[in-house]
């Protein structure tokens, strides 16, 4: 005895809709994944990145540092030419005012600059147009001063000066 009016079917656990939910869920499951796994790449690029700048970072300090030094070295060498230049200058203008000492009868033949004095060289036509002329200004400037003479053949006088600047007064100034 039927009591149907159809044929009856096989029945099957697995129905379209559940086959439907299932095709849902594998394809959230698998967004899920890709997600993860993109996470995961940038995560590992970033922290490369960010390795990559510390060590740009550090390279960039030993250099800025370096600099830092080198802009030292160089502030020094400055000075030290500044310093060199003014005392050149300074020499030169002794120098100019130490021949424009010297009077016109008298011939410098030789000058020698000690660093706490000055030999002269040269010819006069006697001791007292020296001694006027040139040994005194040249006593005002140094502290002590020396003079040895020699004749020459046609009269006139061979003479040595050595004039010195006591260290001692040097060093006081230097010390003020």
């Amino acid at each position: 005895m039927t009591y149907s009016y159809i044929k009856p079917r096989k029945k099957s656990f697995v129905t379209s809709e559940l086959k439907l939910l299932f095709i849902f869920f594998f394809i959230t499951i698998i967004m899920l994944l890709l997600t993860y796994m993109f996470l995961v790449f940038k995560s590992y690029s970033f922290k490369q990145e960010h390795l990559e700048i510390q060590n740009t970072k550090r390279d960039l300090n030993i250099s800025l540092h370096k600099m830092n030094e080198d802009i030292k070295f160089i502030e020094k060498q400055i000075s030290v030419s500044k310093k060199i230049f003014t005392q050149n200058t300074v020499l030169k203008d002794s120098i100019a005012n130490m021949f424009d000492l010297v009077p016109e009868r008298i011939t410098l033949s030789e000058a020698k600059l000690l660093e706490n004095g000055l030999i002269l060289y040269g010819i006069t036509p006697n001791k007292d147009v020296y001694n006027f002329m040139l040994q005194a200004p040249l006593r005002s400037i140094f502290h002590n001063t020396y003079s040895s003479f020699y004749p020459a053949e046609n009269g006139w006088l061979y003479f040595v000066s050595k004039n010195y600047i006591d260290e001692d007064e040097t060093t006081l100034k230097e010390d003020d």
